[in-house]
């Protein structure tokens, strides 16, 4: 049984994010109940690393002194599951938006999908999509992507441990990978559909893991939140 100090003195939770909630909002969440389990005005609790609202998977939730530790969480590798749809695109490189975009894809064997994957292993540079939350000019990037206005973006070097290909359905193409903290695979698929002469989009996307930490041992929202009505 855990107690109020002990969420205070720093808690680590891994928490399985459902889809179509933002990391923010399971922060929100978590925090709420807490405060309402214990009865306390305030305490801190933060996440260690955002994932995308169309993405699941491994979050990791700091409390109290923990919060502290959130940036070396943040900087530790990343592993992805997701899938990716070849020929064509939308703005958000996901399923976000619509689709803007067809390409041709008669000329694509899965021996060059296999191929393209080594045009992306090892550090390479990426320009972050223009529908992300990092800000220019005190202003978040989507909010200019919804008004219209184009925005200049700088590219970053990140740095992709391994990028295999699991599965290839059609124009469905399963895939794992391994990479640096600020890679976004939304950004990765559109640039693997370019490489291929193509178009392609995110479709699907599951954090598997951040270091050493598994979503194999994280619980849902719901199931912290019972396990607080048992304190």
């Amino acid at each position: 049984m855990k107690t109020v100090e002990d969420y205070k003195n720093g808690q680590l939770l891994l928490i399985d994010k459902p889809l179509e909630w933002t990391s923010f909002q399971v922060v929100n969440k978590l925090r709420w109940h807490i405060r309402k389990t214990f009865q306390i005005k305030k305490i801190k609790v933060g996440h260690a690393g955002t994932l995308d609202p169309l993405a699941t998977g491994l979050l990791i939730i700091c409390t109290g002194k923990k919060t502290k530790q959130i940036e070396q969480y943040q900087a530790q590798v990343k592993t992805y599951t997701g899938t990716l749809v070849l020929g064509s695109t939308t703005p958000s490189y996901d399923l976000e938006t619509e689709i803007d975009a067809t390409y041709p894809t008669t000329h694509i064997t899965e021996d060059l999908i296999h191929q393209t994957t080594a045009k992306f292993t090892g550090t390479i540079k990426q320009y972050p999509p223009v529908f992300s939350a990092l800000k220019k000019d005190g202003k978040r990037l989507y909010e200019f992507a919804r008004e219209g206005k184009e925005v200049e973006i700088s590219a970053r070097k990140i740095v992709i441990d391994f990028f295999n290909i699991t599965a290839i359905n059609g124009l469905e193409v399963d895939f794992e990978i391994q990479c640096s903290k600020g890679t976004y695979i939304r950004s990765l698929a559109h640039d693997f559909g370019k490489a291929l002469n193509s178009g392609a989009h995110l479709s699907a996307l599951m954090r598997t893991k951040i270091g050493n930490f598994s979503v194999d041992h994280a619980i849902s929202v719901d199931a912290f939140i019972d396990s607080l009505k048992k304190e």
